[in-house]
């Protein structure tokens, strides 16, 4: 295995992005998923920290069970809002003794269904990448806003903490974003600020239309109004688009999101695949620069 800092010194990357199964039918058709992506030969996988920060132990069992099955470099998302130190450390012993060697230092949220929570120990993902330096045993990466955090208060602060952020860890793997001019302006706003870390890009295919929207509600991630009317302008006959239709829309946004963070030199694709591999593969497969 690998830590990711030490593959993007010197190439490239591809990864996906997966959440736990929570069902034995989920989690056979997650290998599925898995073997089908294997052709691209993935630099590396990352797992969700389950929903609302809940379910961490699906986590554990999902990361472990990629890393040891597909045997494939598997990040796991650690979120830290509402934890005590005992119990991160319990975790990154797991982990350590699985073998992974990355993980994603996120702030997160209260679980949804927490009736009692601890105050916790963590404040901020700065205070877990503290941590995780401190332990020494990991790669450690952060989450990047290309149209700023949900909750940042204004640009200029937004792009501060996450410069301060992720000076302290090894590189970035951003919310999905439409507009590459998003990407871009951080890159310059983080290069201003003195901060060259890596930054990988993350890409979701759009496959469903509303659920997409959602997501990017919760992320504070903007779809474009060009996108929009060309899903109107693929309805049959005044209705809705066929799930086919926005698939295919979905895949040629995705090719040229993808292929234009190429030319303009991102250090890596980072798919956010929904535990899907049709969208994902065919956007691979269509790129003119595949990842090294």
């Amino acid at each position: 295995m690998a830590r990711i800092r030490d593959l993007l010194a010197v190439q490239r990357t591809v990864s996906f992005e997966f959440f736990p199964p929570k069902t034995d039918q989920a989690r056979a058709h997650l290998d599925e998923v898995m073997t089908e992506l294997s052709v691209h030969h993935p630099d590396f996988v990352s797992v969700t920290y389950g929903a609302g920060g809940s379910d961490r132990q699906q986590t554990v069992e999902t990361v472990t069970h990629l890393q040891a099955e597909h045997q494939v470099p598997t990040m796991p998302h650690l979120t830290c809002v509402g934890h005590r130190v005992s119990e991160i450390d319990a975790l990154l012993d797991s982990y350590a003794a699985a073998g992974v060697e990355s993980i994603l230092a996120l702030g997160g949220d209260v679980p949804l269904d927490a009736t009692d929570v601890p105050t916790g120990d963590f404040r901020f993902a700065a205070d877990l990448v503290a941590h995780l330096k401190a332990d020494g045993r990991f790669s450690i990466g952060v989450a990047a806003h290309p149209e700023g955090h949900p909750r940042s208060p204004n640009s200029r602060e937004d792009r501060q903490r996450l410069a301060d952020k992720l000076n302290e860890a090894d590189f970035a793997i951003t919310q999905f974003f439409f507009n590459i001019d998003d990407y871009l302006s951080m890159m310059n706003d983080l290069a201003d600020l003195g901060c060259d870390k890596p930054v990988i890009p993350g890409v979701i295919p759009l496959t469903n239309s509303n659920q997409v929207t959602r997501f990017a509600d919760m992320a504070g991630a903007t779809i474009p109004s060009e996108l929009i009317e060309r899903i109107a302008a693929a309805a049959i006959k005044g209705g809705s688009p066929t799930a086919s239709e926005v698939l295919k829309l979905g895949i040629e946004v995705a090719v040229d999101l993808s292929q234009g963070l190429l030319d303009a030199g991102a250090p890596g694709l980072h798919f956010y695949t929904l535990n899907r591999a049709k969208a994902t593969k065919a956007v691979l497969s269509s790129l003119a620069v595949p990842a090294e």
